[in-house]
């Protein structure tokens, strides 16, 4: 999860993975239209982006096509903001309890 947490600290990584969820499998030459950084920027950028696995590769013949992996955005929000919603939740349940009692009284 660390890896993902760097990852996504960066803007311009951000700003890929944005890219791609406007877009999925999209070569580095497509990446690299719209960024303003060298190929070999973006090619680093990717690269730690599939480290963090927040991004899978497929090789169709010389090309090589880029894919936003959702799945461990998805573990940081259960593991992280889910946990903070359950609180949130619970505590409204108890007010609105709380509301309905005073009111029957």
């Amino acid at each position: 999860m660390d890896a993902v947490f760097k990852a996504l600290a960066d803007p311009t990584r951000r700003r890929l993975l944005d890219r791609l969820f406007a877009g999925n499998g999209q070569t580095l030459g497509a990446l690299c239209a719209e960024a303003r950084m060298s190929r070999q920027a973006v090619a680093k950028h990717l690269a730690l982006l599939e480290a963090a696995n927040l991004v899978a590769t497929q090789r169709r013949g010389r090309e090589k096509l880029h894919f936003l992996n959702p799945v461990p955005i998805n573990e940081i929000a259960e593991r992280w903001i889910g946990k903070y919603e359950r609180h949130r939740v619970r505590a409204l349940a108890d007010l609105k309890k709380n509301l309905e009692g005073k009111s029957d009284g």
